[in-house]
This record gives structure tokens, C-alpha cells and sequence, in this order.
């Protein structure tokens, strides 16, 4: 099992965080903890370093995060994020939140970021991580439009947009959202297999618990196979080769 999004760095897991990371080893093949704001990517690289082979990174700026970091705050980031590239296995997550933002100069804002990272993306050769709220159409545009091709959209929830994301052979990846949402259940009847991953978003979205783990990814895989109606085995082999052929897993 792998668990290709969630958020070790998170303050939540502050008093056990390599506890934690050493108990995720005896049940999870990998994590990828996902650094969503400047601030805690020395954070998430300690955790790649202090844990080869098993912690992974991505990195980027949440677009919830648009108005408290200035242009020169994302340039630098941009920066480092390129020198560090090595320690990364995606860009993102990025992307447009239109829940959480409400004025259209930020919405611009977010989405000229966005075609930022786009770029960025390609320049240093890694995949794409998207987050989108509220604001689909908008997103499916720029990717498409800025000629994205290995993308992931992070708990994906657009039903509308299924056709053009498969044709585009986008992956989804999809959380312990599933084991509520009958639109998200919809949209993994509907999605091919081959192409959705296994995530958590934790420390968020817990199942049994108020704070959410990695391993809870066990309770998706169980979920997606009954929608399915197949194998646990089947749909965990499936969806963990999918993450080790898009994150290029394998070389490490």
C-alpha cells in the first residue's frame, strides 16, 4: 500500500513524528508527504533524508495560501525548490481554490501561479500535483491549454469532468473521503482503475480517530474494491503500481 498524499509536516504529528514514520513502515510499501507552503519544506526535507526510500516529497503552494506569500516569497521558493529537485518526486500541491478565495484578483492570481508551476513542472522533469475547489472547468482549461501531461488531480471530485481527464490520461488519487461521499463513490465506479491512486490527506480526513494516518489508506483500498467489485489484493497491487510507475518510484 501506498499512501501517495498526505502531510507528515504537519504540526500534529510534531511530538511523534519519526514514531509515527517507524510504525507507517511496518504496513505502507512508501509515503509522500506533500509540502504545501515554503515554510515547511526544510521540514519535509529532513523527512526524505532521515528516511530514504520510504518518505517521498512533493513541493509547491497551496493556492489557499494566495494572499500571505508575495511574489518574491514565490520566486525564491521556485529557487529552492529547483536546486532541491533531487529530493522530490512531484511539483505541487497547486493549483485553483475558489472555495476558500473569493476575490477574482486573487483567483487570477492563483491561476498565473498555476501556469508557474506548470512550467516549473517540465523544467525539472516531475509530475504534476493538483488541488482544485470549486473552480474544475477553470482548472481542466489551464493544464490543458499549458500542455500538462503527467498529471494527478488530488481528491478529485469534478463527475463532469471524467471523459476529458481519462482522455487525457490524467490519474486521480482519492482519500478516506470515499467511505462518505456518494459523488466521489460515483466517480470511482465511473474512473479506470488503472488510473487512481490511494491517499489520506492526513492529518486530516481520520477515519477512526479525530487526526488522520497513512495507514488509513487500507480503509480506501477496501472501499474501492467493493465499488469495484474486486479483490482487495487486485485493486492494492493495481493502484501501488500505478504510484511507483508515476512517481517514478522504482529508481530509488
Amino acid at each position: 500500500m501506498i499512501d501517495v498524499h498526505c502531510h507528515l509536516e504537519q504540526k500534529e504529528y510534531d511530538d511523534k513524528r519519526d514514531e509515527i514514520i517507524e510504525n507507517l513502515k511496518r504496513e505502507l510499501k512508501a509515503v509522500i508527504t506533500c509540502c504545501a507552503h515554503p515554510k515547511d519544506f526544510e521540514v519535509t526535507l529532513e523527512l526524505v533524508k532521515n528516511h530514504p526510500n520510504f518518505v517521498f516529497a512533493t513541493a509547491g503552494i497551496h493556492p489557499e495560501y494566495i494572499k500571505e506569500i508575495s511574489e518574491k516569497e514565490k520566486d525564491e521558493f521556485l529557487e529552492r525548490i529547483k536546486s532541491n529537485k533531487k529530493f522530490l518526486v512531484a511539483i505541487g500541491e497547486v493549483g485553483l481554490d475558489y472555495h476558500w478565495i473569493k476575490e477574482e484578483e486573487f483567483r487570477k492570481k492563483q491561476r498565473e501561479w498555476l501556469i508557474e508551476f506548470i512550467n516549473l513542472s517540465k523544467e525539472v522533469k516531475l509530475p504534476l500535483i493538483i488541488h482544485c475547489r470549486n473552480a474544475d472547468d477553470d482548472c481542466l482549461k489551464i493544464l490543458e491549454t499549458n500542455d500538462a501531461k503527467k498529471v494527478l488531480w488530488h481528491l478529485f471530485g469534478a463527475k463532469h469532468l471524467i471523459t476529458q481527464l481519462v482522455e487525457n490520461n490524467y490519474f486521480i488519487s482519492i482519500g478516506p473521503i470515499l467511505l462518505r461521499s456518494k459523488k466521489h463513490k460515483k466517480i470511482i465506479r465511473d474512473y479506470p482503475l488503472e488510473l487512481i491512486m490511494t491517499e489520506t490527506d492526513s492529518p486530516w480526513f481520520g477515519v477512526h480517530e479525530k487526526i488522520g494516518y497513512p495507514t488509513n489508506v487500507k480503509y480506501v483500498i477496501e472501499k474501492i474494491a467493493e465499488i469495484k467489485k474486486k479483490s482487495f489484493e487486485v485493486v492494492e497491487k493495481i493502484t501501488e503500481t500505478n504510484a511507483l510507475k508515476f512517481f517514478s518510484l522504482s529508481k530509488f
